[in-house]
């Protein structure tokens, strides 16, 4: 491992390095070819039909956009759909998106983001095939594989073929976390999947569509393009963000450790310079000299326009470069949240989101209780050891060891 700097933040050791040289984690970076870019392969089933294009701003071919790029080909685009953020990937997280025309291409854009989050019957009267291309990061929480699921619903019940451009999973080196229970799903886990699925956007399609989870146990009809040079150990850095609160691999790597706070008082750091690399509130009371930091989250037009704790002075933990200890354990680290919780003074520390975003009742009474991370970890066994013979019936790439 080569090591650039070390220093102590927020009671625990941060390491900043360069992640490629992990032992068992191999970089291929962009020596991976995405499905988007296997053109031969599936431009024969987009000539002659009329297509829709699930894309955001990571549906790229190179550096030219997936659009863009079909266009000159001469496929015939009838209409975008674009899920969180937009198709230029400009707005925060929850906030709505409305329908528009592309400026670009004079194309309709269609929001799956809001109240509308399943194309419609007159969505897709005029289309007879739907190419879903975009960047994934590997979470139960991240809603592009929600969208995923209702596009596929939508396409099977209208009769209509959807094909899935693969792209790689940067979190897709490890399984981890409590599998969703059926109570509580919604858009943000709609699959008894855990919070690390370790799968491909094309791996997840093959999985909704085997375990027959869309509405009244349909199917669509389903291609998906795989990719080349792509294994499961391996690490890929994102040419492009998938989403405006996910800026650095240190974040992707994060994300599914910290996500959890969405559902506290705690933030992420929305609304400052490194969301999803700082945590912190203004309920903090475990003051260490030279160990905390001090944050105030404040609008960001575009992407954190009122962010938790808005104006307020937060303390809590620097956690850039912390991802290491991700990429070693290949294991969420709950340690953030229990520490986190020891260390808040507000009796409100849990909302109601909680239960939504981690899939279970159990792991807040877990928390409160004082169960340590292995007596935490050990109640997710049984449940992930079936979830982990259902994933291998659908995985498209060597897995990792």
């Amino acid at each position: 491992m080569k090591i650039v700097m070390m220093f102590n933040v927020g009671l625990r050791k941060v390491v900043c390095f360069s992640a490629f040289l992990f032992i068992g984690l191999v970089v291929v970076g962009q020596g991976i070819q995405v499905g988007a870019e296997r053109m031969d392969w599936y431009l024969p089933l987009l000539k002659g039909k009329k297509v829709g294009v699930v894309a955001n701003p990571s549906s790229r071919v190179g550096t030219t956009h997936l659009v863009d790029t079909l266009i000159s080909e001469g496929v015939d685009i009838k209409a975008i759909f674009c899920p969180e953020h937009g198709f230029r990937g400009q707005a925060e997280a929850g906030a709505t998106i409305n329908n528009e025309i592309d400026s670009k291409t004079g194309i309709p854009i269609v929001s799956l983001y809001g109240k509308n989050k399943k194309p419609s019957a007159v969505n897709l009267k005029n289309i007879d095939v739907l190419v879903f291309d975009i960047q994934d990061v590997g979470a139960r929480f991240y809603t592009y594989i929600s969208t995923l699921h209702y596009v596929m619903e939508a396409a099977a019940e209208n009769g209509k073929r959807v094909v899935v451009l693969d792209r790689p999973n940067p979190n897709g080196f490890y399984v981890d976390g409590p599998v969703l229970k059926p109570e509580y799903k919604s858009f943000v886990g709609m699959h008894p999947v855990p919070i690390v699925h370790g799968m491909t956007i094309g791996e997840y399609a093959l999985m909704i569509n085997g375990e027959r989870w869309l509405a009244n146990s349909v199917r669509c009809s389903l291609d998906v393009v795989s990719m080349n040079h792509y294994t499961h150990d391996s690490l890929y850095n994102l040419p492009v963000s998938p989403s405006p609160n996910l800026r650095t691999m240190n974040a992707i790597y994060l994300y599914p450790s910290l996500c959890c706070f969405e559902g506290t008082s705690v933030s992420v750091g929305r609304g400052t310079n490194h969301p999803f690399e700082v945590i912190g509130t203004p309920y903090f009371k475990c003051i260490v000299d030279g160990y905390n930091i001090f944050f105030t989250p404040k609008p960001i037009k575009g992407v954190s326009e009122n962010p938790l704790h808005n104006g307020k002075s937060c303390v809590g933990w620097e956690l850039i470069g912390d991802s290491y200890k991700i990429l070693e354990t290949k294991k969420l680290n709950l340690s953030y949240l229990i520490d986190m919780y020891k260390c808040s003074n507000d009796d409100k520390f849990f909302n109601s989101f909680f239960e939504k975003l981690m899939g279970t009742g159990e792991l807040r009474k877990q928390i409160i209780a004082g169960l340590s991370e292995d007596e935490i970890r050990n109640s997710w066994q049984p449940a992930l050891t079936k979830f982990k013979d259902i994933r291998k019936k659908y995985l498209l790439y060597k897995d990792f060891e």
